[in-house]
């Protein structure tokens, strides 16, 4: 989202200042244009950014809202420092309280999947529908490829590597890296994406709290990964009432696609969108496939 296509403000919630975005010019007093709440989440080291060429698409039926978690984007890093799944919930609950938003159409991917999954079933009275995105919901074991993103929550690693001499790798190779993990077709996108790629990577680079957010909520997700009894993500999603979107890519090198089957039989209300040539950000590499299965559930919800 650049400044021109976006309004950004700040809402102060218990532990974090968050940053929240909306498209420009949707001014609209919630519920005055017929449209109805939506909050977009985003996954780990991305931002409410993630989420723009999605919330376009949907913006005659949804009045779209986009967060940064704590330490993310433009939102500080949590005033306790609470980076778990649990911190990123209580901030995002605390926003829909303050907003007085909810109930709304809950979006997540990746992190904030879990992150979404978790606030339905805890607080169902803020969800109408949630859609996931390539969920971090635990997968045991874990696609080799997704790794090196779990070896960001072993202590003490990311400092050693923060140590270890650069060599010629810059900003523009690390952004690669990057895009050729989460897109399914990294080679074939536009130059433009790459650039604003490369642009974010530098922003982060400038901004002191960015690892540790990055690493703290790495650690989050594979601690969320081990949990038993009532917090186990898994069965949390069994308790969630809300229609459920689910959307895997078959090129996801992070979240597999063997983990569709088990959600859907988890969700009590749940509907597949399986996109074959689609990484790990669906909702950026192919809005338009998803925005058109979201209409389907909103049409069968009774929108």
């Amino acid at each position: 989202m650049s400044g021109a296509e976006q309004q950004v403000r700040t809402v102060e919630v218990p532990g974090a200042v968050l940053a929240v975005h909306r498209p420009a010019g949707a001014d609209g007093a919630h519920g005055t244009d017929g449209r109805e709440p939506g909050l977009f989440v985003h996954g780990l080291g991305g931002s409410a950014g993630n989420w723009t060429a999605l919330m376009g698409r949907l913006a005659d039926r949804i009045d779209g809202e986009a967060v940064d978690l704590p330490g993310f984007g433009a939102s500080g890093p949590p005033a306790d420092g609470n980076l778990s799944v649990n911190g990123h919930v209580r901030a995002v609950i605390g926003y829909l309280e303050a907003a007085g938003r909810g109930p709304v159409h809950l979006f997540g991917n990746s992190l904030g999947g879990a992150v979404a999954v978790r606030l339905a079933a805890l607080r169902p009275d803020l969800v109408r529908t949630l859609t996931l995105v390539s969920p971090a919901l635990p997968e045991l074991p874990p696609q080799r490829s997704a790794w090196p993103t779990g070896l960001l929550a072993v202590p003490g690693l990311p400092g050693l590597l923060s140590r270890l001499p650069a060599g010629t790798r810059g900003p523009e190779e690390a952004a690669d890296d990057l895009l050729r993990l989460v897109y399914g077709d990294p080679d074939g996108l536009p130059a433009a994406t790459r650039a604003d790629a490369v642009a974010e990577y530098r922003r982060r680079l400038a901004v002191p709290h960015a690892m540790q957010a990055l690493v703290g909520s790495a650690r989050g997700i594979v601690s969320a990964y081990t949990e038993r009894g009532d917090q186990a993500l898994w069965r949390q999603a069994e308790q969630v009432r809300a229609p459920v979107l689910l959307v895997y890519g078959l090129r996801d090198k992070l979240v597999s696609y063997r983990s569709a089957r088990r959600a859907c039989a988890a969700f009590a209300d749940a509907r597949l969108l399986v996109l074959p040539e689609s990484g790990h950000v669906a909702m950026m590499e192919h809005p338009e496939q998803v925005a058109r299965e979201v209409r389907e559930l909103l049409a069968a919800r009774g929108r």
